[in-house]
Formats: C-alpha cells, sequence, structure tokens
C-alpha cells in the first residue's frame, strides 16, 4: 500500500504525504513512494505542476525513528523536487517539523495556513539539521536561520515567511495558491522548466559541493551515544540526560 494519495485537476496533480499512523514521518517506503511518484508527474506532459500536502493534522513530522531513510535517499528526494522539470508547490495546513522543513524548502513554492507550526528539532535529540540544509540554508535568511537550528524552538508561519521558508501564509490556504496556480496553468510548460532551472541554480550548487559531507554527517551523527540517548528521550516521552 502506497503511502502517497493521487488526484489531478486541470493539470495539476496533487500529491498527499499519506501515512498519517506515523504523522507522515519520512520512513523509507514513504521517501521511495514519493519520489516514484514524482518521477510519474516529472514525465507526464499531463502534467503542468505539481501540488506536494498531506493528510491528517502533520505535512510531515521528519525522520521516522523506527525506519529512517537512507541518507543518500533522502538527498535524492530532495534533489528530485528540486530538479523536476515542473514547479512543485507545498500546501500545508499542519505541523512541520525537521525533516518535514528539507521538503518545504525543496519546494518552489510554499503556503501554509496560520495554524501550521515549524521547528528544526534536531538538536533536540542529539543531530544536526544535515542532509535537509542543502535547500534549505540557499533559501533563507541565515541570521534568522541560526536561532531555529540551534534552539529547536517553533515557530509560526509569520516567521517561516520571515526567514524564507514560506511564499505566504493566509487563514484558508487555498484561497491564498488559487492565483498561483492560475498563474503555472497559464504559463507555458517550457517557460516553467527553464525559468525553475534560473531559480534553482545556486541550491543544486549546493547539492553539487555538500551533498557527500552531509550525508556522510547525518550518518556519523545518527549512529553516536547522544542520538541513541535523544532518540530514546523521544520515544519515552521524557527529557533527554543532557537537559539543564
Amino acid at each position: 500500500m502506497t503511502s502517497i494519495s493521487r488526484t489531478r485537476a486541470r493539470a495539476v496533480e496533487t500529491l498527499s504525504l499519506d501515512a498519517t499512523d506515523t504523522r507522515n514521518a519520512l520512513s523509507a517506503a514513504l521517501v521511495s513512494d514519493l519520489a516514484a511518484a514524482l518521477t510519474d508527474c516529472g514525465e507526464d506532459p499531463g502534467v503542468r505542476a505539481v501540488v506536494l500536502t498531506h493528510t491528517g493534522s502533520t505535512f510531515c513530522a521528519g525522520a521516522d525513528l523506527r525506519d529512517p531513510p537512507d541518507p543518500d535517499a533522502l538527498v535524492a528526494l530532495l534533489r528530485q523536487i528540486v530538479e523536476l522539470p515542473k514547479p512543485v508547490v507545498a500546501r500545508v495546513t499542519g505541523h512541520v517539523r525537521a525533516g518535514g522543513l528539507g521538503l518545504l524548502a525543496a519546494c518552489d513554492i510554499a503556503a501554509a495556513s496560520t495554524t501550521a507550526t515549524f521547528a528544526f528539532t534536531e538538536v533536540r535529540i542529539g543531530v544536526a539539521p544535515a542532509v535537509i540544509s542543502l535547500p534549505v540554508i540557499p533559501r533563507t535568511d541565515p541570521r534568522a536561520l541560526a536561532r531555529h537550528y540551534l534552539t529547536g524552538e517553533r515557530f509560526d508561519p509569520a516567521q517561516a515567511v520571515r526567514l524564507g521558508l514560506l511564499t505566504t501564509t493566509a487563514d484558508d490556504v487555498d484561497d491564498a495558491l488559487a492565483p498561483i496556480l492560475d498563474g503555472l496553468r497559464r504559463s507555458s510548460p517550457q517557460a516553467l522548466t527553464e525559468t525553475k532551472q534560473l531559480l534553482t541554480a545556486r541550491v543544486l550548487e549546493t547539492f553539487d559541493r555538500d551533498a557527500a559531507a552531509l550525508t556522510a554527517l547525518s550518518a556519523r551523527l545518527f549512529s553516536s551515544d547522544q542520538a541513541r540517548e535523544g532518540m530514546t528521550a523521544f520515544l519515552e516521552r521524557r527529557d533527554a540526560a543532557w537537559v539543564v
């Protein structure tokens, strides 16, 4: 059973993360299913743009600690979103944590309802936002990002817009997306592909330069003693040993 549900309306394909039992966490299966769906969309001439959204109250809870994806597979998925020859638009109405923010940053346009919440929680379980930095750092304000990377604090959609993670926020996210999707439907497929390449060139330079090092960093940290303590504490719903 796939963890991605799909619908299409007027050449816009909507891919919904649909693993609500794990709060759409990035499991090996979900990463594989999403990559396959994106490949289909990229090759289908009937698809003008892709909307990436979710079922349930959480867009994505980050890495699935019980069934984590291979770091190389996550890098490949993030790069696939950035390189897809069609615009990818994130639609968020719930919570986004850790690795889920990597998905958000990889998208070309991102919109969220005012009830959404965000947090880079990696530091609280003993790891770093390593792989997701590939799309996050090139697209965000470095001074604003430092606070949230280092503290793991939760922040709201208005701050996510200031940070550069979101394009827009509104009480009704679909109202906010309506003119955006209309604009994409009115645009030439060739023009969209070429314009997206202009916009993503610097992001892809970061992938080319840093992917290997950040993948190695992720693997090292996830196998560390502090990460084991942090993940155990998270699963047991208690403070980690280092909390003072």
